[in-house]
């Protein structure tokens, strides 16, 4: 407890000092345009309004950062009825990585602990597939999913509902509750202006995302050093750019499609997890 206690003041100290030694070091490049864009055209993943044509989905060279691939990635999981395939989901995070991190260095306080538990649940997977070949057993694809790894994990009682084990299951469960923020925070860049006409910030609406998703489980030490996170985060003309559009006009049907991918991904991994009664794995 001490040692976690300390962990999470080092981290604060860090974005703090950050903070106020180097004010002006937060350069985030401009991602380009695309002369001719490749485009995702899926009815699934449309607007809600019924015969409204998909959007253009720009491929923007020059940053990591790809919404097409983003929203094929997710596809992709949702490929078997009522499961999640679990490596399209994994590609999903890698494209929600690249988009965190080009909000700048900040960021990063959050990506890190991603990166981690989205390498964790690759390496359980390549030792249960190594295992299961060696002793020629048939669950070689248990990993395969998000319905097949939690059945696997508790008949190998890997899965502790009383304390902290570092299993897939519980893994997932974190990655599961940061999507629920990156979606909240998108649906508030898909939203117009309030009543003077004035746009929310963007690091108002990664708050009033933390708060719903992340901050009830957080302690008070991490939640401290996220409100610091939200001060740094670039302009909203900033995030409509990594989308490879120029107006918020352009960019609200692009943000619906990626919100409803992101939707229905979240919602099915939900029903997995509600089912096994994992929503609150320690």
């Amino acid at each position: 407890m001490c040692f976690s206690i300390f962990i999470e003041l080092q981290c604060v100290f860090i974005v703090s000092v950050s903070i106020n030694l180097f004010p002006t070091t937060f350069v985030f490049s401009e991602p380009q345009t695309l002369d001719r864009p490749s485009v995702i055209t899926d009815s699934e993943l449309t607007t809600e309004e019924s015969g409204v044509a998909p959007p253009i989905i720009r491929e923007c060279p020059g940053q990591l950062f790809q919404a097409k691939h983003l929203l094929e990635h997710l596809k992709s999981s949702l490929a078997d009825t009522d499961d999640v395939l679990l490596e399209p989901y994994l590609q999903s995070w890698d494209q929600l990585l690249n988009f965190m991190e080009s909000l700048g260095t900040m960021v990063s306080f959050f990506s890190q602990k991603m990166k981690e538990k989205i390498k964790l649940i690759r390496e359980l997977s390549l030792k249960w597939s190594t295992d299961a070949h060696e002793k020629r057993a048939v669950s070689a694809q248990v990993y395969r999913s998000v319905r097949s790894m939690v059945e696997a994990e508790l008949k190998a009682g890997v899965v502790d509902f009383s304390r902290r084990t570092d299993s897939g299951c519980r893994t997932l469960l974190r990655l599961h509750r940061s999507l629920l923020w990156l979606k909240l925070m998108l649906e508030g860049l898909a939203e117009g202006p309030d009543a003077d006409g004035r746009y929310k910030t963007t690091g108002e609406l990664s708050r009033d995302a933390y708060q719903v998703a992340l901050a009830p489980h957080h302690p008070w030490m991490l939640r401290q050093a996220a409100e610091l996170v939200f001060l740094v985060l670039p302009d909203r003309q900033y995030f409509l750019n990594l989308v490879c559009v120029q107006s918020q006009q352009e960019a609200t049907p692009i943000l619906h499609v990626i919100m409803h991918a992101l939707m229905l991904v979240h919602t099915q991994t939900q029903r997995i997890l509600a089912e096994h009664d994992m929503l609150e794995l320690p």
